[in-house]
């Protein structure tokens, strides 16, 4: 099996979770001294432990939970200003590095892929 989808997801996993904690902090809160948007950075701590541990469930349902940052990523690119808008286009990338990474450790470690190798 090729690990290479799950260090994608992994890497682009941690980067998100350590970017929406630092955009809404520090880098450019909406507030000075933070916002409780930053709070967005919880769901991404659910799927950690089992990306991390390369669990192919939780990459398929991580995949949906991170359109929700892509989405995020465009609205808020499309309608910031100054660094924030740069840091919601970041956030696409690595949303939409985490959606590849997820769906295709997800087809890698198919049941039906390990039946098709045995053939």
């Amino acid at each position: 099996m090729n690990p290479w989808f799950n260090r994608l997801a992994s890497i682009s996993l941690v980067s998100l979770l350590l970017l929406c904690l630092a955009w809404e902090l520090w880098l450019a809160p909406l507030r000075p001294g933070g916002s409780m948007l930053a709070l967005k950075a919880l769901p991404l701590l659910l799927p950690l432990f089992g990306i991390l541990r390369g669990k192919r469930y939780t990459h398929q349902w991580t995949s949906m939970l991170a359109l929700a940052y892509v989405t995020e990523g465009l609205v808020r690119a499309s309608s910031d200003q100054g660094a924030s808008q740069g840091l919601a286009l970041t956030e696409t990338v690595l949303a939409t590095l985490l959606f590849a990474g997820c769906l295709g450790h997800a087809r890698v470690t198919a049941p039906s892929r390990a039946v098709k190798s045995a053939d």
